[in-house]
């Protein structure tokens, strides 16, 4: 039992699926897990561990903003021996060809978050994602027949930001989406040497302004998380 997850040793599988909200953790786990277990509740940051297609996987929710994800990560590592962590979550759309419902997979993360600079003493580190399961989530899409966008995202520190135009800068530089935790998850990821990735489905558009309708939510968490799913080992 660590600070934060009431999990006993050998609950958490090596493979974990990490949403913001703990309610759709448990929805993972009731529609796509079979003989899920709840290992979690400390905080109501509901964690279960079940198997999927003969694979044992873990899905716990994380909280929003960088410096809950870092204490789940941190402690999922170290204390429970986890080897992946699949960021499955939602995004603001940065480019106008990027529609409500589409998949993205995260190569690498910007930020306007100064952890990393207290971290590295001032300078700039840039997260990325683990290749080895970029690569497979790429190759697992095309088989399910998902098309995803693979990119640059932003990891923001504020959720209601001042100004309408703050976002253009970084789409001007091709940055794909915004969200508010990858880069503390592919970071920690680094330091301890195990693999990350962060598979997002845009939830709005900063562009045009939309927001999806809680059908496609449900419908798109359902297949980003079957993506997701489908890296476990």
């Amino acid at each position: 039992m660590s600070v934060h997850i009431g999990a006993k040793p050998g609950q958490v599988a090596e493979t974990v699926l990490l949403p913001g909200d703990p309610l759709r953790a448990k929805f993972f786990a009731e529609t796509l897990l079979e003989d899920a277990i709840c290992f979690n509740q400390v905080r109501g940051m509901l964690g279960y561990t079940g198997s999927y297609q003969g694979r044992r996987v873990s899905v716990m929710g994380s909280g929003m903003g960088i410096p809950s994800i870092s204490i789940y990560t941190h402690e999922l590592i170290c204390e429970y021996g986890v080897r992946r962590l699949i960021r499955v979550g939602t995004c603001g759309a940065l480019q106008a060809d990027l529609k409500i419902g589409d998949v993205l997979l995260a190569q690498a993360v910007s930020t306007d978050s100064n952890t990393n600079r207290l971290r590295f003493g001032g300078m700039d580190y840039a997260p990325f994602s683990s290749f080895n399961l970029l690569l497979k989530a790429y190759q697992a899409a095309e088989k399910m027949g998902i098309p995803v966008r693979v990119g640059g995202i932003l990891s923001g520190d504020t959720f209601y930001m001042e100004g309408n135009d703050w976002w253009k800068i970084w789409a001007d530089h091709g940055i794909l989406a915004v969200e508010m935790e990858s880069s503390a998850l592919f970071t920690l990821a680094a330091k301890f040497k195990v693999e990350a990735l962060s598979i997002l489905t845009v939830s709005d558009s900063l562009v045009t302004e939309e927001r999806a309708s809680a059908q496609q939510r449900e419908q798109g968490f359902t297949r980003m998380a079957k993506l997701a799913l489908e890296l476990a080992e």
